[in-house]
């Protein structure tokens, strides 16, 4: 016999209401959904029951609840408004009915105790709003009966969620660092420098997140980020917490996320995007790339260079003398082979690959190319020789493109003495892996360089995202202040690494935590880096970590090493 599955009560049909009552209504739970507000019932009316799954009753009367097995309050996160619903549930339902409480931060005790029920009350705690295989927090307290907390491993188990266990004190700062970079991005988007689909587009490519920033703050709710960069603000009287101008904006006008059915982007009644992430168009026609030349012998050039010649361009790269030259094509080799072996090429293409590649140690070779891509050292006056000796050997038609990620594009340009066929082309590391490119237009930039950058793209199989040319594009402008923010809670005597960094995986679904992900960046990039943005910006979160300083002076570097914050 199939077990089973209890009706299901839910108070509250905001976000987190609104994502347990489609979790619960998709796994055949008959669902009970009470909100006081009738545009949330409106919301719902006729969505969740349309596709003849189980049922789901929308109702304004808590007392209706009195028949569900379980119950999940999911009312606003007020510690006065809270403990009224618990009281008022276990007044309603029969005794060793569970209610669960879905605090993000509140007391789970103390709403225990002020519920009148302590035995029946535990706790979900969700960092971002529930989905299929999810991480939730399940909690209890001292008082937990064995009943109730079999009922809700159940639960949750039916649900298909995946209990974490998180430091509550780690959550606490992992929320601080994700808080304030959805504040950043906000403000990044409402500036104009780069657009919503641009913004997401870049961090989910650039960083492996499940969700670009405004993405997500449309999933959480962006009246609850208002309450909760609202009540950061308050306590830490930190301006990086000061609500984005544009989130107050939406708030007001009604504009709340996926549950209200717009916010930074629109949303059918069930909740899914009905405006597709759009990709850029060609600003212009395409000029025809024959032949690439790259310029540098270090892994990114390597990398950029096995990618081009790869996709079929002949590709020249240049490096100071010919035993780098030579060293790069070998290593270039060695990481084809490896692609056979892992079944990402066959040994047709690495062949291919590799008769269309050459090594040379004069840039006078690079005087038929088509684009240039140079990707030397992250110093801008190696930068600008290397940029005027191309305008010098280069045919005027040429492209030519810097790999820089924090310096200034126009500066090369500048040097080149040709500025409108002098872009941005940011590749990630490594570059045969990473599929995101930021493609940077200087105010010179022509539309066909923009175009041409951004066809060679397309063959190369990379996604662009466009931006504008300012220390940092979007990735960096957004990854490095919350690095540095993860960076300045080790001034704390109880700060944890790893529990932060598990908090920011489990609870946020990050592949890696800030530390881990300094570690892989290289903590000596990561301080040039944020000298850079400190530099241009001037603005605490960009400055310099002196802890930082103080580990790559003492030779520590990271995952390249073996000597990181996690890497040992």
């Amino acid at each position: 016999m199939t077990p089973h599955k209890p009706v299901v009560g839910i108070v509250g049909l905001g976000t987190m209401g609104r994502a347990l009552l489609d979790l619960l209504r998709e796994t055949g739970h008959e669902v009970i959904g009470v909100d006081s507000d009738p545009a949330a019932l409106a919301r719902l009316n006729g969505g969740p029951t349309a596709d003849g799954s189980a049922p789901v009753h929308l109702t304004a009367e808590i007392a209706q609840l009195s028949r569900a097995d379980l119950v999940i309050e999911a009312a606003s996160e007020d510690e006065a408004v809270k403990s009224e619903v618990l009281h008022r549930l276990h007044t309603l339902c029969a005794d060793g009915t569970p209610v669960v409480t879905t605090t993000s931060s509140l007391p789970l005790p103390r709403l225990a105790v002020a519920s009148g029920r302590p035995a029946d009350t535990m706790g979900l705690r969700f960092l971002i709003p529930p989905g299929p295989q999810g991480p939730v927090q399940v909690l209890r307290t001292p008082m937990t009966s064995p009943d109730t907390a079999v009922a809700v491993d159940e639960l949750v188990a039916r649900l298909g969620l995946t209990p974490v266990a998180v430091n509550s004190r780690c959550g606490a700062d992992a929320t601080d660092l994700v808080y304030a970079y959805l504040n950043r991005a906000m403000t990044l988007y409402e500036r104009g420098e780069a657009d919503r689909d641009a913004i997401d587009t870049a961090m989910r490519m650039g960083c492996g997140l499940p969700f670009g920033p405004l993405e997500l703050l449309d999933r959480i709710g962006l009246d609850t980020a208002l309450s909760v960069l609202t009540s950061l603000w308050t306590r830490t009287g930190d301006d990086s917490f000061a609500p984005a101008p544009v989130l107050t904006r939406l708030v007001r006008q009604g504009s709340l996320g996926r549950k209200s059915g717009n916010g930074f982007y629109a949303y059918d009644d069930a909740g899914r995007p009905t405006e597709p992430h759009r990709p850029a168009g060609l600003p212009a026609a395409p000029a025809d790339v024959r032949r690439v030349g790259v310029v540098g012998s270090g892994t990114m050039a390597r990398g950029i260079a096995e990618v081009t010649a790869g996709a079929g361009f002949p590709t020249v790269l240049v490096a100071r003398d010919a035993d780098k030259a030579s060293q790069a094509v070998a290593g270039i080799g060695e990481s084809l082979v490896r692609a056979v072996r892992r079944g990402r090429i066959t040994p047709q293409a690495k062949a291919a690959a590799l008769d269309l590649l050459v090594g040379a140690d004069d840039v006078g070779a690079l005087g038929d190319c088509d684009l240039v891509i140079e990707a030397v050292a992250e110093d801008l006056d190696v930068k600008r020789a290397l940029f005027a000796q191309l305008g010098a050997v280069c045919e005027p038609g040429a492209l030519l493109a810097t790999t820089t990620s924090s310096l200034s594009v126009t500066a090369c340009a500048e040097a080149s003495g040709r500025p409108s066929r002098v872009l941005g082309m940011h590749f990630f590391n490594p570059a045969p892996a990473m599929r995101l490119v930021e493609l940077v237009r200087t105010d010179a930039t022509s539309d066909e360089a923009a175009a041409t950058a951004q066809a060679v793209c397309e063959r190369l199989g990379r996604t662009t995202v466009h931006c504008r040319d300012r220390v940092g594009f979007i990735v960096n402008y957004l990854l490095f202040p919350y690095l540095g923010r993860a960076l300045n809670l080790l001034d704390r005597y109880d700060m944890d690494i790893v529990g932060v960094d598990t908090a920011i995986e489990r609870g946020f679904g990050h592949p890696m935590g800030p530390f881990a992900l300094l570690d892989a960046i290289g903590l000596d990039v990561s301080l040039a880096i944020q000298g850079e943005l400190y530099k241009a910006f001037g603005e605490p979160d960009f400055m310099p970590s002196h802890v930082l300083e103080q580990l790559v002076a003492a030779g520590w570097l990271g995952r390249k090493n073996r000597k990181g914050l996690r890497s040992q």
